[in-house]
């Protein structure tokens, strides 16, 4: 790595703690009640994630280092998931990124966010989502689904019911988080 981007690297680092510190836009100063950090659980390391990860990048020898998410869920309806998925920085930037875009695109309606929400949420039967306002005709509901299992993000669980995959629970509510402004 170069020293200019190894200098843009700590530029934004930077930036990113001290909107941490000072609060940004009214967002929170600290990490959301809850979380291991805000609890004192962790020993105050409040990158105990990232920092594990590194030491397993360091292992691997991966220069260029990775992304790592990662998720301990449990939804309303009692299911619960633990996951995480990890890739190097390097085969990232390898793959071919059009290859997603259906997926990203799945995403991409309001509907389909509310519908996957809703699913999430214990309603799993397109009956039981009709019965919602605002996300239109039986007969779109029926589109936007057919739209989100062609892209993975549900599947038929028997009898006209959906459900979120389990490996994809965790990588949709990622997906929403990254996304907030």
């Amino acid at each position: 790595m170069d020293l200019e981007q190894r200098v843009a690297d700590l530029e934004l680092r930077l930036a990113a703690l001290e909107r941490r510190e000072t609060g940004e836009a009214g967002r929170p100063t600290a990490p959301p009640a809850g979380t291991d950090t805000a609890a004192g659980t962790d020993g105050g390391d409040t990158f105990w994630a990232l920092n594990g990860f590194k030491e397993r990048l360091a292992v691997l020898g991966a220069a260029d280092g990775g992304v790592l998410f990662t998720g301990d869920v449990r939804l309303p309806t009692g299911e619960r998931y633990e996951w995480q998925f990890g890739a190097l920085t390097e085969d990232l930037l390898d793959r071919d990124w059009t290859a997603v875009s259906d997926g990203l695109a799945a995403l991409g309606h309001p509907v389909r966010i509310r519908l996957l929400r809703e699913i999430l949420g214990g309603r799993r039967t397109a009956a039981e989502l009709a019965e919602l306002d605002g996300l239109g005709t039986s007969g779109q509901i029926y589109h936007h689904l057919r739209q989100l299992t062609a892209a993975g993000w549900l599947h038929t669980a028997g009898r006209g019911r959906y459900a979120v995959p389990p490996a994809r629970t965790v990588p949709l509510l990622v997906a929403f988080l990254t996304a907030q402004p």
